[in-house]
């Protein structure tokens, strides 16, 4: 796997040294990141994820010293150093140095990779629902993409994997569905799609909003709404969206299994014809 980063002025080949023991972000969490996809000679919505990493690190009590313009500059200049139709992932971040237990806003530092990373297969993932919840807006920094978030969500991932499942479903502090362990949630009933309204708890994803925008640009009636444990083991069709992936259709949840349908495959048709659009 080939990486580039950018750190301090200058791009670096491979994983280079970036914190120390003694930097705040090693040992106390101040990370905040994002993440963007180049494939097929497209990156769809960069600038958006830039911006939200922007957003990310000043919720964090961090202090970026580059725009989401800068960063999204950047970023295409990472880009360009790889062959047109690599498949990568892009990630800046954003991390403090110095601080006691409250990070040290102008010690922040910004780095940005840029690596090889292979497409997920359209065939589909399984899932079974987490024992494990996300956390509420008072008990963690749920608005942003922050490092410290994803302990619990690997717990949850390696649980499911233990199971043999590929995902899991992750409910919220009320029980109620929120999301898969990295990915959004979507699933359709009578033609119509549903997926879990954004309360704080989770992520509400760039790739959710554009396929939201598609759906319902195209006709498709798409709810905003909170969703039951029970609603989501009836539905017709299953599919997530995210960064990683874009957009995957669920093949298996729990013991009942699910075929890609019509709502599936025209939300990933819908978002691959916008990527190449836009870009």
């Amino acid at each position: 796997m080939r990486a580039l980063t950018y750190i301090d002025g200058l791009w670096h080949e491979g994983n280079p040294s970036l914190m120390g023991p003694l930097s705040h972000a090693s040992w106390l969490g101040s990370v905040v990141f994002d993440g963007a996809r180049a494939f097929e000679g497209c990156i769809p919505d960069l600038d958006k994820h830039c911006e939200r990493v922007v957003q990310s690190a000043r919720c964090l009590g961090l202090e970026p010293m580059l725009t989401a313009g800068e960063i999204t500059e950047l970023a295409r200049e990472g880009v360009r150093q790889f062959p047109r139709n690599a498949e990568l992932v892009i990630r800046p971040m954003f991390f403090a140095e110095e601080g006691f237990i409250a990070p040290l806003p102008e010690s922040t530092r910004f780095a940005l990779t840029v690596h090889e990373a292979p497409m997920p297969s359209a065939r589909g993932f399984s899932a079974c629902l987490s024992s494990f919840r996300r956390p509420a807006p008072d008990t963690a920094p749920t608005e942003a993409k922050a490092s410290c978030l994803y302990p619990n969500t690997a717990r949850a991932l390696s649980e499911a994997l233990g199971h043999g499942f590929d995902d899991a479903v992750m409910l919220d502090p009320a029980g109620n569905v929120a999301e898969f362990t990295t990915s959004n949630l979507f699933f359709a009933k009578d033609g119509q799609v549903h997926t879990p309204v954004p309360n704080r708890c989770f992520l509400p994803g760039v790739t959710r909003y554009r396929v939201i925008q598609l759906l319902r640009q195209n006709g498709t009636v798409v709810h905003e709404r909170t969703i039951t444990r029970t609603e989501l083991m009836t539905a017709d069709e299953i599919f997530s969206t995210g960064n990683f992936g874009k957009v995957l259709p669920l093949t298996r949840i729990c013991k009942r299994d699910l075929q890609p349908g019509p709502v599936y495959r025209r939300a990933r048709t819908l978002y691959w014809d916008f990527a190449h659009q836009a870009d």
